[in-house]
């Protein structure tokens, strides 16, 4: 993630309507959005991201704030975008006339490059979680929001961020999962001593 003074520049220059600057925003902060809307839309990250910086695009020169501000302003539009999303396939989902069997269906080979195996892994842990523990950690943790703007974004008390990203980290921390994993790591790193 980003440093405040590493983004400052770029949303400046992205503010004044430069695309550069535009473009340094979204290659520093589109995997982190892409990442918590798969928590929260699933199939549909691709393209409530999509929504989310052509919002971002639009409503970018009315923006007044520090990059801390635009990471939470940023998350916030992800988060109704990806909302909007679900609602959307909700509505959209019919049953096909004949299934056919086609095994499971094959990842998205550009997804599977940028996340790599371990970034999908650890996704899928985290998507285990309840909604609201999942969002908190995701925003938390891989965002790296501070509890104000959490809680501003999920529309919840800081109290109540504190304690779903809490919750959510430790039920992770029980998941036989991420101990058998984190157990194999340990152990590959002991081999190397």
């Amino acid at each position: 993630m980003p440093t405040d003074d590493e983004l400052a520049g770029a949303l400046s220059a992205a503010r004044a309507g430069h695309e550069h600057g535009f473009a340094v925003l979204w290659r520093e902060l589109h995997p982190a959005v892409l990442r918590y809307l798969r928590v929260v839309a699933g199939d549909a990250a691709e393209d409530a991201a999509s929504e989310t910086w052509l919002q971002v695009a639009r409503d970018l020169d009315r923006f007044t704030g520090d990059p801390a501000a635009f990471r939470g302003w940023l998350f916030r539009i992800a988060r109704h975008r990806g909302i909007d999303e679900l609602r959307r396939a909700r509505r959209r989902r019919e049953e096909p006339a004949e299934t056919l069997e086609t095994g499971t269906p094959a990842r998205d080979a550009a997804a599977e490059a940028i996340e790599g195996v371990e970034t999908a892994w650890a996704l899928d842990r985290v998507m285990a979680l309840p909604a609201d523990q999942a969002e908190a950690v995701m925003l938390r943790i891989v965002a790296g929001l501070d509890v104000a703007a959490t809680a501003r974004v999920l529309g919840k008390r800081p109290g109540a961020v504190r304690i779903a990203t809490m919750r959510g980290l430790r039920r992770l921390g029980a998941d036989p999962q991420v101990r058998d994993r984190a157990g194999e790591n340990f152990h590959e790193s002991r081999e190397g001593v």
